[in-house]
């Protein structure tokens, strides 16, 4: 692919992100990497919702690589960043990092799987799907 796009999601550190400790709990990241790639979907106007009812495929994490470098806290103002890495026929690749300001808190790459919404097994992106996503990296 030509070059990459970043996508930025903002994201405010609410009390029930938090451990007892006052930092954000582990898997909140996840949830806020989530959000971020929904939001990405949505903002190239691609619908999950009318590709699982009506071309039957859903996009599934398959593996996440996460380094935890900083911790977050509540009230902190975050931004997620999303890095389309890579579009094979059936998996999609991101890196996607947390910031607070300038100051990087989470680096992640994630691997998303193109499934069958019933038989929940592999399938290829449809070719609109792909040529939306490719045409961000040029």
């Amino acid at each position: 692919m030509a070059g990459i796009k970043t996508f930025s999601f903002p994201v405010r550190i609410y009390f029930e992100d938090t451990d007892s400790g006052g930092v954000v709990y582990h898997s909140n990241y996840l949830k806020f990497m989530e959000r971020a790639r929904t939001e990405w979907l949505r903002s190239v106007g691609i619908d999950q919702h009318q590709l699982k009812y009506h071309a039957h495929i859903m996009f599934v994490v398959h593996r996440i690589d996460i380094q935890y470098k900083l911790p977050a806290r509540f009230n902190d103002d975050l931004e997620v960043k999303s890095e389309l890495l890579n579009i094979g026929s059936s998996k999609i690749e991101f890196r996607q990092m947390i910031y607070r300001d300038e100051e990087m808190l989470i680096d992640a790459n994630v691997d998303i799987a193109c499934i069958d919404s019933e038989k929940f097994k592999p399938v290829r992106i449809p070719s609109a799907v792909k040529q939306t996503m490719e045409s961000l990296c040029m």
